[in-house]
């Protein structure tokens, strides 16, 4: 068939503004074919090259005698002992799922789970954090079935354990949904699998489901905002089959364990474009690729539509040639195609040939490596303006509208529907902080946490940043894991608005002084740009994802609080309501600064409960809505009550950093505070775990009325209210 024209309309469609085209044109010397200039449009969006980004990211820290395998590669590699490494990512499908709320959520596990097992790991976790818009908008209730719906299709059938995450609402998130998806697998240490081609001549090797028309131009369509034309988008919405993936891994990990792979390389953004690039420019090698041989499950596919389609459960390979027989017995065995459908070259080319004719010829390197990369102008967030007085309101009615929001209700409507427990070795469920699972066949387990709080990015990037990998080191310590490791899933607006650019300078930066001083390198993450719609952009949205080691199962801290209990406050109160859940929640002001974060305060409390834990029956950090909050959620996860002391609303709901609440009995209380004194660690008794009451001061409210609303709130706020026209 005829390509189309070269146009300026054509260029702008792909996402490439005229200096961009110009680079091309400069690059090659000449006028790009029509599959061509799709190559350069997938390999230069954002999605692909991180070209507003790169600058920022350099910054981060991302080394650590722990760290195997930093950012760069599919996933994360990080060291646990005993020759073994936990690999993990966490990765956005936002612009799918808003499109297409099942497969887009369906298609982010699965694209997640395959750069995990990509490195030659088992996956052992799943967890997510999901952003959506009000529950009363008319799209939301849409979303949020779709995206738990899609989630635990994947994620059940495939066979992954979903042990946490996080799941909020704002008016910000009306027009554009994020969903960040997380996996973590186990590996050998010494069998860890790279990107990178090797050796000249190698052949290359196309693996698992066919090729069709689905996803192409997905990568391009995530890296720009939307508006009324979204419907027009939805063939670009890729279409899962969790039990292929679960095949594709299993083939994967029985052909590794042949010593047959030279490179690998998940088939994600880009499909074919991207996977095939990036193994040649991380090895200097060219590759010759002919399209005739790839498996197509559509007729009469164009060279355009097979390069750029994100067909899933694909992977691209470089095999040892003498293995060729053995690795496709494998794959046959598991009903996946294996087809050579290229090699390795010396020159730096990209050759595309199909039904014998050249379709693309490019420099390689040109491809990724010299993508264009922007110093965006940026203006720093204005400091925030000052916190109007909060109307009055007792203890347990502002409890009341905390717990009876979606925001902070019990969050089980959404985890039953996932299989937390495949596996078995699932030791900490969704519901009780971090998650945790048994490193299989030995007394270790890994610790899993996911966490940001966007109202304090927008009005604090800095501290927000800050908080944010804060907040997942108190979860994992809340646990009784030693954090080790993060992952960042970067969600921002238009990058081209200074006041955005602004934001996610500022939260890098917070991001970067908080894991440095808490020993928790970046080592793999995903950066999504241009979230908005009709130029409304979503709260600024850094997520962390972090990873903590058990090496003792008998360390973990899990118990639940018993009647009689002392309840211990860890860490210094001073009453911070700016941008608190208390605010926004009972009186929808959401205003003044975020909560500052004392990083060496932070590192000290962790250092001090982990050192303490055998005081301690249970534990929990305090997050939003502060020690009210986190004390009714601990007695009501026990099935008590609790007697606060306090009915200061500052001292119960501030949301001030470095903070844990934990349940300890006479003599654990007795044995934590005076070694809290003599470590000069804030700790205070504030309230005793019993009865069938939550008392603050004396306020009090019913412990099994509290629990029915804060256990049907979010499921009412899905089904019950009328949305808005």
């Amino acid at each position: 068939m005829n390509e189309p024209e070269i146009t300026e309309d054509l260029i702008a469609a792909h996402g490439l503004k005229p200096d961009e085209y110009q680079r091309i044109l400069d690059i090659i010397g000449r006028e790009p074919s029509f599959t061509e200039l799709g190559i350069f449009s997938a390999m230069w969006n954002e999605h692909c090259s991180y070209k507003s980004s790169k600058k920022w990211l350099r910054t981060l820290p991302t080394t650590g005698p722990q760290v195997i395998c930093g950012p760069g590669e599919n996933a994360g590699v990080v060291d646990i002992g005993d020759g073994q490494a936990v690999v993990f990512k966490m990765e956005s499908h936002n612009h799918p799922s808003y499109i297409e709320p099942h497969q887009g959520a369906a298609t982010g596990v699965g694209g997640i789970l395959r750069d995990v097992f990509t490195m030659g790991a088992r996956p052992i976790a799943a967890m997510d954090s999901l952003s959506f818009g009000r529950p009363q908008h008319p799209k939301t209730a849409h979303l949020v079935k779709g995206v738990v719906e899609g989630i635990g299709a994947y994620g059940n059938a495939f066979g992954v354990p979903n042990i946490g995450g996080e799941v909020r609402f704002h008016r910000a998130y009306d027009g554009n949904c994020l969903v960040n998806a997380f996996a973590a697998g186990l590996a050998d240490t010494d069998k860890i699998f790279y990107s990178a081609a090797s050796g000249i001549g190698m052949p290359v090797v196309y693996l698992g489901a066919k090729t069709g028309r689905d996803g192409v131009g997905g990568a391009t369509m995530a890296s720009a905002e939307f508006d009324d034309t979204i419907e027009e988008k939805r063939p670009t919405v890729q279409v899962g089959d969790p039990f292929t993936e679960k095949c594709l891994l299993e083939a994967c990990l029985e052909l590794m364990a042949t010593d047959s792979v030279i490179s690998i390389q998940d088939m994600g953004a880009a499909g074919l474009t991207c996977s095939a690039v990036e193994m040649g420019d991380k090895g200097g090698l060219g590759i010759r690729l002919n399209l005739d041989a790839v498996p197509q499950r559509e007729t009469h596919m164009t060279a355009y539509e097979m390069m750029l389609s994100e067909s899933q459960e694909r992977m691209l390979m470089v095999l040892k040639p003498e293995r060729e027989a053995e690795a496709r017995a494998i794959f046959e065995k598991w009903d996946l195609d294996f087809a050579i459908v290229g090699e390795t070259i010396a020159e730096d080319r990209f050759l595309i040939l199909h039904g014998n004719e050249v379709k693309a010829d490019l420099p390689l390197s040109k491809l990724s490596s010299s993508a264009p990369e922007y110093d965006r102008p940026w203006v720093e967030t204005p400091a925030a303006g000052a916190l109007p007085d909060l109307p009055a309101i007792t203890p347990i009615k502002a409890l009341r509208a905390l717990i009876g929001s979606p925001n902070h209700a019990h969050k089980a409507w959404v985890w039953e529907q996932y299989d937390t427990q495949v596996g078995a070795d699932t030791v900490r469920r969704p519901g009780l902080g971090a998650g945790v699972v048994r490193v299989h066949g030995t007394g270790k387990a890994l610790a899993f946490t996911s966490d940001v709080t966007p109202r304090y990015v927008k009005a604090n990037p800095y501290e927000g940043g800050k908080q944010a990998v804060a907040e997942a080191y108190r979860n994992l310590t809340a646990c009784g894991a030693l954090p080790l490791a993060t992952t960042d899933n970067l969600n921002f607006g238009n990058p081209e608005k200074p006041e955005i650019m602004g934001q996610f300078v500022g939260a890098i930066k917070g991001i970067g002084e908080a894991v440095a001083a808490l020993d928790m390198p970046i080592v793999s993450g995903n950066v999504s740009l241009y979230n908005e719609t009709d130029g409304q952009g979503i709260l600024p949205t850094p997520t962390i994802g972090a990873v903590g080691l058990l090496t003792d199962l008998d360390e973990m801290i899990a118990g639940l609080p018993e009647d009689g209990d002392i309840a211990i406050l860890i860490g210094e109160t001073k009453g911070h309501l700016g941008q608190s859940a208390l605010a926004a929640e009972a009186f929808g002001i959401e205003a003044g600064d975020a909560p500052p974060v004392d990083l060496a305060a932070e590192r000290r409390h962790g250092e001090f409960l982990r050192a303490n834990r055998k005081h301690l029956r249970a534990a929990t950090d305090l997050s939003d809505g502060g020690l009210a909050l986190a004390a009714f959620e601990m007695a009501e996860g026990a099935g008590i009550g609790i007697r606060l002391q306090s009915d200061d609303i500052a001292q119960l709901y501030g949301e001030d950093q470095a903070r844990y609440l934990v349940a300890c009995d006479a003599a654990g209380a007795e044995a934590l505070l005076k070694a809290a004194d003599a470590a000069g660690v804030p700790a205070a008794e504030v309230g005793q775990f019993g009865g069938m009451a939550v008392e603050m001061g004396v306020d009090a409210g019913d412990l099994a009325e509290l629990s029915r609303l804060y256990r049907s709130a979010f499921s009412d706020a899905i089904h019950g209210e009328e949305p808005l026209g």
